[in-house]
């Protein structure tokens, strides 16, 4: 899974905002008193492998946990669904989903079948470049990458030719959806679903959607938004992380609604021979993409976004610009000297 960091900025300014009113009943008659509405925050450990903050103005704490614990409970949901390596009692999930390749169609929640809908309509858009069928492959970089970061004097990289016949078994075609049986079959045994690159994402996009008002959910680097954090609209502010480290930001946005997104080389790494190695595979060249440092999405979707900060992290400027216009969103990359691009619309994203 990738992993990356658009950073809330410091609590001064994620917490900073006009006291939002609301009506309320007193008795028999209507009262022009407004409680004052509090910013409280929660976090969650272990889903989706990363650490997840919700943030939000409510009339007391008890209200706001009540919300942020809808909004735990949902994405645990996904992460269940979602999960390639663990198995959950009463669950069929994409774990299962890969243990019955080649053997027989698994009944499964709704929620997968619409997930690997929208995966064939990425994959498709992209050219490949976002490809949930290249669990095989990616599963050779997982195994050699954990071993690498737990014993890194004896790191080592994958087998070229190991990964060249992973490689053949990586025909998203072969993974057949049956949306009225609700079942999903994976027809080449040796084929394996690996969603790391939208399920995050994705999971973050309905999660938000069914948030109430004003919420701020960060999920690792997937950054989403119900709406402003207050009535009068002041927008919530989103750092994006400088790949080179430090405590500086590359930019600071304005996000009222929708999401930030950001891909980049600098997470989930390990070390071979002095010489970093992150975890987004190229297609075409079986290794981690070389291009950019990282690629930061905004736009009003996060499971989009998420496969579009994939995407534009693997392909050239010109080719990613276009892209992002088929979704209608806006980028920011950095390459390899520190330089910064940017789409034509998202500097209507950057903090003034």
């Amino acid at each position: 899974m990738k992993k990356l960091f658009i950073l809330l900025l410091a609590a001064m300014l994620l917490f900073s905002g006009c006291t939002a009113p609301k009506t309320t009943e007193v008795t028999e008659v209507q009262s022009t008193q407004q409680p004052e509405l509090t910013q409280y925050n929660s976090t969650f450990l272990s889903l989706f492998d990363t650490v997840t903050t919700v943030l939000g103005k409510a009339e007391s704490e008890e209200v706001f946990n009540q919300r942020a614990e809808a909004m735990r409970a949902l994405l645990e949901k996904y992460h269940q669904l979602f999960d390639i390596y663990s198995e959950y009692e009463g669950i069929n999930n994409l774990k299962t989903i890969n243990d019955m390749a080649g053997k027989e169609p698994v009944k499964v929640d709704g929620e997968i079948i619409r997930l690997l809908k929208d995966c064939k309509a990425f994959y498709e858009a992209t050219g490949g470049k976002v490809n949930v069928a290249m669990g095989s492959v990616l599963k050779i970089w997982h195994e050699v990458r954990s071993v690498g970061r737990m014993d890194p004097e004896n790191a080592v990289l994958p087998d070229m030719e190991e990964l060249q016949t992973a490689s053949q078994y990586t025909d998203f075609d072969q993974v057949l959806i049956d949306e009225e049986a609700s079942t999903v079959f994976i027809a080449d045994p040796n084929v394996r679903l690996d969603v790391g690159a939208v399920a995050k994402g994705w999971s973050v996009q309905r999660v938000i959607e069914q948030a109430p008002e004003g919420m701020l959910i960060s999920v690792g680097g997937n950054v989403a938004a119900s709406g402003p954090k207050d009535p009068s609209g002041t927008p919530w502010i989103v750092g994006v992380e400088n790949p080179e480290g430090g405590s500086g930001y590359l930019n600071t946005l304005n996000l009222t609604r929708g999401c930030v997104v950001t891909s980049g080389d600098y997470q989930r790494t390990y070390v071979v021979d002095g010489k970093y190695y992150h975890h987004i595979i190229d297609p075409a060249t079986l290794f981690p993409a070389t291009l950019w440092r990282s690629v930061t999405i905004a736009h009003d979707d996060s499971g989009e976004a998420d496969a579009l900060s994939t995407a534009l992290f693997i392909l050239p400027l010109e080719e990613g610009k276009a892209l992002l216009k088929q979704f209608g969103a806006e980028a920011l990359w950095v390459n390899a000297a520190g330089e910064k691009f940017y789409s034509d619309g998202f500097d209507a994203y950057i903090r003034q």
